[in-house]
């Protein structure tokens, strides 16, 4: 930290500077905003990767390592939202899409990988006894609620504040004016009275209840386990069916973290790195729901989507799950993100800063705040201009992260980066010191 960084006692004072020597730091990132805005509404196609003043552009990445339009290098700990668990160069993944390339692209027919992927994330996941692929979690959670609803003739849907399904599925704060037009019944993650009582009232009419097992985009909050288990009991009782989005969890331990849980759910949805890096989703679950979907029946469901099984997702998937991400190469993982957080949070006390990190396993978050986060409204109690400030401290240290504080830990991640990691927020602890003690 520069000596005016350390002198630092304004919050306000301490984050602009902070985004003054970010501009000045990327003024060939600013061009490529600048230029993107005439094209693209915000000079972005996903909100998530926009933040003020303007978006680092990405020129090259490598391993578990990025680097900018500036050139300036960061060790990539967000690894693309849970998605990027390969990093940016794994070998056997490679090989595999280049031998599907050499097979051709688009066969616009059923090709011979699929079924082998398909079994390879049912052994997986001992939940899911049939499968059906889609292009995006978005997709696969849209395709969730949608046979739910089919299967129970029933209309309401409870989802959860603060939750994240998707594009068309997102309920923080009032929720969003694109939502799928389902008739949602939102309810208090953690709060097992006041849900079940609402699963109670609306049961003859609730088709599905959908949740993260651990709120990923929320801030990384974990579900009780006996929250779930109530979940699990009531949507039985009413004749509702439990999906369980483990789009990014299911990273978090083999079978899900629905499995470490101890929760079976009627229908699980998946996303994100299960594709080896490349854009894939999937729903699935219990064989008498997912076989709706079997065309040799007079009562079939449609299932449409040009790429839901297309050979490069399908090949990048399969060598992913079988040669890479073993459950031995899960399990180490997931235990070197609960060390790394546990050592986080030993350096956040040490300094007594009003900051913690929560999550499980690979996937943690920061917070500005001390005391328990048990959901979204616990977590909305933070300080966000001191999050912003560690956003921009972050960056300058070479550390690449979400704005708003997530990280998830990809296979490349060693001692060394994690030692890095540690060594920044140890930094940021003591030259932010007198910003994070404050009351």
């Amino acid at each position: 930290m520069s000596e005016t960084a350390l002198r630092n006692t304004d919050l306000d004072t301490a984050v602009a500077e902070a985004r003054e020597a970010y501009v000045a730091r990327n003024p060939k990132s600013l061009a490529r905003f600048v230029e993107a805005t005439a094209v693209m509404p915000g000079g972005n196609t996903r909100t998530v990767l926009h933040y003020d003043p303007f978006p680092i552009g990405i020129a090259r990445a490598d391993g578990c390592r990025i680097w900018d339009a500036d050139g300036a290098e960061y060790v990539d700990f967000l690894g693309e939202y849970t998605a990027g668990l390969y990093g940016h160069s794994n070998n056997v993944i490679r090989a595999a899409i280049d031998r599907a390339l050499d097979g051709g692209i688009s066969f616009g027919g059923a090709n011979l990988i699929e079924p082998k992927f398909a079994r390879a994330v049912c052994d997986r996941f001992p939940s899911i006894e049939r499968i059906r692929f889609t292009n995006s979690g978005t997709e696969a959670n849209l395709m969730a609620i949608s046979t739910a609803c089919a299967v129970t003739g029933r209309k309401k849907v409870m989802a959860f504040r603060g939750g994240y399904h998707g594009g068309v599925f997102t309920f923080a704060g009032v929720g969003s004016p694109i939502n799928a037009p389902y008739d949602f019944v939102l309810a208090t993650y953690n709060d097992i009275a006041g849900t079940v009582a609402l699963i109670e009232t609306n049961g003859p009419n609730l088709a599905a209840i959908i949740l993260e097992p651990m709120m990923g985009s929320g801030g990384c909050i974990p579900a009780d386990a006996a929250f779930l288990q109530a979940l699990r009991a009531s949507a039985t009782e009413v004749g509702a069916l439990l999906i369980l989005d483990e789009v990014m969890t299911s990273r978090l331990a083999p079978g899900g973290l629905q499995a470490l849980r101890g929760v079976t759910p009627d229908l699980t949805t998946l996303g994100k790195y299960i594709g080896g890096g490349m854009s894939f989703g999937a729903f699935g679950g219990r064989a008498d729901l997912i076989d709706r979907y079997d065309p040799r029946r007079p009562d079939a469901f449609p299932h449409a989507g040009t790429f839901n099984n297309n050979v490069l997702t399908m090949s990048a998937g399969l060598a992913g799950l079988i040669e890479v991400f073993t459950p031995a190469a899960q399990t180490a993982l997931n235990a070197r993100g609960d060390a790394l957080r546990e050592r986080l949070n030993a350096i956040c006390l040490a300094h007594g800063a009003k900051m913690q990190f929560t999550g499980i396993g690979s996937m943690l978050s920061v917070h500005m705040l001390r005391g328990p986060i048990r959901s979204p409204d616990d977590a909305a109690r933070g300080d966000q201009k001191l999050k912003e400030l560690f956003f921009f401290d972050m960056l300058a240290a070479g550390i690449w992260l979400a704005r708003r504080g997530m990280m998830a830990l990809s296979l490349p991640i060693g001692d060394a980066e994690c030692d890095r990691l540690s060594a920044s927020v140890e930094d940021f602890c003591q030259s932010r010191l007198s910003l994070l003690s404050q009351a």
